[in-house]
């Protein structure tokens, strides 16, 4: 596996030889390239970056960027996201990225991670459907994956919701970003993750397109509180994780991320530690 970082660069229209120089020497193969307006990026720009990439021995471990939601139930809107995200992997192409980071977007008006009972509806599911086929279609002609994530809170709430969507479109260039955290919702799931992180191996990992990596943990309160904590100080089994993944894709990126650059360093010395007891090789 490779291992990758979502942080430590700047905006990516600022990336230059340094910049991706620094992420290299902090022990990273490759980073994920935001991309905050995939409908508006300059083309010279990314060749520019692609070039400083290159030169610097980084690669572009996966695309991501800002488009809106593709379950949207306003048509307008959806088409809106139907292009931004086939824009994101046109640059993807550019960048000659592993993959591109695809999110299903939710009803709820405040964010595209946040609950909305619609989130869960026949017709929502129809809609991410549709927007999933036209987005993969332009990533099968541009011969890129797409890494789907889902969540607990999302429209892509359990494993069998994401095996679903990905039979539901029949796409070869359709795959699964596991972030194992994204699916832990009780609090019987925080105390042994094993067996959410085993239901996702068993019904999506040979889809695994590319790994986000983090940890979590139950905060002390009177309602249930699920908090994304440093690498090493919650319950996921990331041992678990890096040897299953072993097993069925041994060759995609695991990028850690949502920390502050600062602690990204301490977050790499306790993953590296992870995966020699594992007993899975790293490549950095």
């Amino acid at each position: 596996m490779k291992l990758g970082v979502v942080g430590l660069l700047p905006e990516w229209h600022a990336i230059d030889r340094a910049a991706a120089q620094a992420v290299r020497a902090a022990g990273f193969l490759g980073a994920a390239i935001i991309i905050g307006q995939p409908l508006d990026a300059d083309p010279a720009d990314l060749r520019r970056v692609k070039t400083a990439l290159d030169e610097a021995g980084l690669e572009a471990a996966q695309t991501n960027g800002w488009y809106e939601v593709l379950v949207h139930p306003d048509e307008a809107t959806r088409a809106q996201g139907i292009a931004g995200a086939q824009a994101l992997v046109r640059i993807g192409r550019v960048l000659n990225a592993h993959n591109v980071y695809i999110r299903p977007g939710s009803i709820n008006p405040h964010g595209p991670w946040f609950a909305h009972p619609d989130n869960h509806t026949p017709q929502t599911f129809d809609r991410l459907v549709d927007s999933l086929r036209q987005v993969a279609a332009t990533a099968q002609a541009e011969g890129l994956p797409l890494a789907l994530e889902g969540h607990v809170l999302s429209p892509l709430d359990t494993p069998e919701r994401v095996r679903a969507v990905l039979d539901a479109v029949g796409s070869p260039a359709l795959q699964f970003n596991l972030d194992a955290v994204n699916f832990i919702g009780s609090v019987a799931a925080v105390h042994d993750t094993r067996p959410t992180i085993e239901r996702l191996f068993e019904l999506l990992g040979p889809d695994i397109a590319a790994v986000h990596i983090k940890d979590c943990a139950l905060e002390d309160d009177l309602v249930l509180h699920i908090h994304e904590v440093m690498l090493g100080a919650g319950t996921l089994d990331q041992g678990l994780i890096l040897q299953r993944l072993q097993a069925v894709r041994p060759d995609v990126y695991v990028l850690i991320e949502h920390l502050p650059d600062d602690r990204i360093p301490e977050a790499r010395a306790v993953y590296w530690q992870v995966a020699q007891a594992a007993g899975v090789p790293l490549q950095a």
